[in-house]
């Protein structure tokens, strides 16, 4: 399981002309789901996504995680994460998880943050998506369960 996250001052999911979700301050989650994820692994990457310290302190300091910094999540499903670019210059999905089965844990990852008191807005699984962010630093990271 693959998150990228940006520190955002705002972003938004358009879908079909309407805005789905939209955050001001915190986090722009991509999340990409591989093969072999399940529940343990999601929780363990949506522990270090709402844990990660990249908010300033009072001294202007990355000590801060999304909740300290009162901050929100945009849990944006994201398959394109999981390919594989190692060789040719076409990328390969087959380490991506069954639609089924990334559909199952994007909504356990976004439902795990929301019963751990994080605000989290969201994307639509599966739907034509126009993400559009204010990266905060800039700052973005990439992890991984």
């Amino acid at each position: 399981m693959i998150a990228l996250i940006q520190r955002v001052s705002e972003a938004r999911v358009v879908v079909a002309g309407e805005t789905i979700g939209a955050i001001e301050g915190g986090l722009l989650v991509l999340l990409g789901v591989e093969r072999d994820d399940d529940e343990a692994r999601l929780r363990k990457l949506a522990d270090k996504v709402m844990k990660y310290r990249i908010f300033s302190d009072a001294d202007g300091k990355m000590n801060l995680n999304v909740q300290q910094a009162g901050g929100r999540l945009l849990v944006v499903s994201q398959f394109t994460l999981a390919a594989d670019t190692e060789k040719g210059l076409r990328p390969s999905f087959s380490s991506a998880a069954h639609p089924s089965d990334a559909e199952r844990l994007y909504e356990a990852f976004v439902a795990y943050c929301r019963s751990q008191g994080m605000v989290v807005e969201t994307g639509q699984f599966g739907a034509d998506m126009k993400v559009s962010l204010t990266n905060d630093g800039p700052v973005t990271f990439s992890l991984r369960a």
